[in-house]
């Protein structure tokens, strides 16, 4: 296995569970994994009871010990979900040190609400393309699969049926799980690490691809690798993360509707941190506001903006413009983040429109209101950091060709290829 050590013949996968309430079924995949010729590691993630027919090889005391707490603190902790984020260090712990020690392949684990989130955790804290598969009958309906999923690349599959017992349908669907982490840990498992150099983070929703398609096509043609992230919600921070692990050179933060909706609560909204991991951490770094007129939200538009200009989107998203106050809001918001950067930065605004919606005669096309924006990052932003202005749309080719020569120019001129 490439980057993640173990033995090649057997390699090793975390299995996490809760003994005390699935012990049976752990105990069940534990031996189709053996079966499978991989070497399964049970980690007991169980707060309250004993294990129930099979014993751990790391026990649920280790684990807690990992997140530096004991197994008491845990049951003394006030509440079962103050509980859970002691196992969720534990748990976390106990993976990137497996992960450290050249001893990990992959993870599976078998959860209800909690016992899912806490095998999550330690998911989340390996590197993408490591292996990770949830089964728990939490992944379905309505529910929010933030917990389970984080930023990271982890597979999650419904369970169907409880976690308890072994029946028929049961065994299908663990056996299923089985089958997709051997698969995967078989057959690919590459974990990401240090891309080309020339690697760089690109952002795009919909209302901005066909300017990130001609930027993309420009920078490959110049010998870098661009690599696209869907900005909603979850796509901005992902590829900040990957930009912490050094896989990517520079960034062109083409679209930035992740701010907007952080300042409404949109459903696409993301921490704090947000346009401030390129900066500090010194990476080149061209933006551009693209789909900054709009944060979103479900569909049906709530009845909070329906007196808004808005744009139906899909079944399930709406498009919705935001005031003049917000947009000046925005864009302060976007120069006290930018102002941080200890790296170079370009700003390019377009000023025929931010996105496919917002040009004229467009649903959200508010020209005023993107002048608003445009000024008040100008006239936030640190005096060596250029804001340039242009007549185009975002999506105009003309102008995503233009990104993409500033963004060489800043990187030093073309890449061999």
């Amino acid at each position: 296995m490439s980057g993640s050590a173990g033995d090649e013949a057997r390699p090793r996968i975390a299995l996490i569970g809760t003994l005390d309430t699935k012990g049976p079924e752990i105990a069940y995949v534990r031996d189709r994994l053996r079966s499978l010729g991989t070497e399964p590691v049970v980690i007991d993630s169980g707060i309250l009871g004993a294990p129930v027919g099979i014993e751990a090889d790391i026990s649920r005391e280790d684990v807690a010990l990992a997140g530096g707490h004991t197994l008491a603190q845990a049951r003394d902790a006030g509440s079962r979900g103050a509980a859970v984020e002691i196992m969720q260090a534990g748990v976390r712990g106990v993976c990137t040190r497996l992960w450290a020690q050249g001893t990990l392949s992959g993870v599976l684990c078998l959860g209800g609400a909690e016992g899912a989130q806490i095998g999550a955790a330690g998911m989340h804290a390996l590197p993408l393309g490591v292996p990770k598969v949830i089964l728990s009958p939490s992944a379905s309906g309505r529910r929010p699969f933030a917990p389970f999923v984080g930023e990271s690349d982890v597979v999650v599959m419904h369970s169907v049926v409880d976690i308890l017992g072994l029946n028929p349908i049961a065994r299908s669907v663990y056996d299923n799980a089985v089958g997709a982490i051997v698969g995967m840990v078989r057959t690919a498992g590459k974990a990401v690490g240090a891309l080309q150099a020339g690697t760089v983070g690109v952002t795009m929703l919909g209302q901005t691809t066909p300017g990130v398609n001609r930027l993309s096509a420009e920078l490959a043609r110049a010998g870098f690798e661009p690599v696209v992230f869907h900005a909603n919600g979850v796509g901005g921070p992902a590829m900040e993360r990957l930009a912490e692990e050094g896989a990517l050179a520079g960034i062109v933060d083409y679209t930035v509707s992740e701010l907007a909706n952080s300042v409404m609560d949109g459903i696409h909204a993301t921490g704090p941190d947000r346009l401030r991991v390129a900066g500090r951490l010194g990476l080149p770094q061209v933006v551009v506001p693209g789909c900054a007129d709009f944060f979103n939200q479900g569909a049906p538009v709530p009845e909070a903006y329906r007196d808004r200009p808005f744009y139906y989107h899909n079944p399930t998203a709406t498009l919705v413009r935001l005031t003049h106050a917000e947009m000046e809001q925005l864009g302060r918001l976007l120069a006290e983040r930018l102002n941080e950067a200890t790296g170079p930065v370009l700003v390019l605004a377009p000023c025929g429109g931010f996105s496919l919606a917002g040009v004229k005669g467009g649903a959200l096309y508010d020209p005023v209101g993107d002048d608003i924006l445009i000024d008040a990052l100008d006239g936030e932003l640190r005096s060596d950091i250029t804001l340039e202005r242009f007549d185009t749309d975002v999506n105009d080719s003309r102008f995503a060709t233009t990104v993409a020569e500033r963004f060489i120019a800043l990187m030093g001129g073309e890449r061999a290829h």
